[in-house]
């Protein structure tokens, strides 16, 4: 292990009893799973502040921006191990406004919204697995 970290953040959107995901398709460290709608690494002036990065993130990925969604929260933070770094994963939740925008796209795979309680089976990175099972289970 080299002792390098990887910080980077996860956005799950809601729209009632719906969640939007990504299929993540070309990442570097994330490829061919559902994700998060929108998330990536921490810029350098972000590595004390999550909640920018996750702003950013939101709206480089999505077009959206804070006004757009209400409730963000930080609900989940993960340490893993993986392929010689540590990752530490920020995972936040929000809710899209009722008069944003639903049908969004994004340069970084596929987006499509489902019921929360049909993702149990889908493809995930392990520590977003965990996340979404600890969440369906508390909330």
């Amino acid at each position: 292990m080299t002792g390098r970290l990887r910080n980077m953040t996860a956005t799950y959107l809601l729209k009632g009893e719906n969640i939007l995901l990504l299929y993540r398709q070309g990442g570097r460290v994330v490829n061919e799973v559902w994700t998060g709608s929108a998330g990536g690494h921490f810029e350098q002036c972000e590595l004390n502040d999550a909640k920018a990065c996750v702003l950013r993130e939101l709206n480089e990925e999505l077009g959206l921006c804070e006004s757009d969604i209400r409730n963000l929260s930080l609900r989940y933070v993960a340490l893993r191990r993986a392929k010689g770094e540590i990752r530490q994963n920020y995972y936040f939740f929000a809710d899209l406004r009722e008069d944003a925008k639903e049908d969004l796209t994004s340069n970084e795979g596929v987006l499509r919204w489902f019921p929360l309680d049909e993702i149990g089976g889908l493809p995930m990175p392990y520590t977003a697995r965990y996340v979404m099972e600890r969440y369906r289970a508390v909330y």
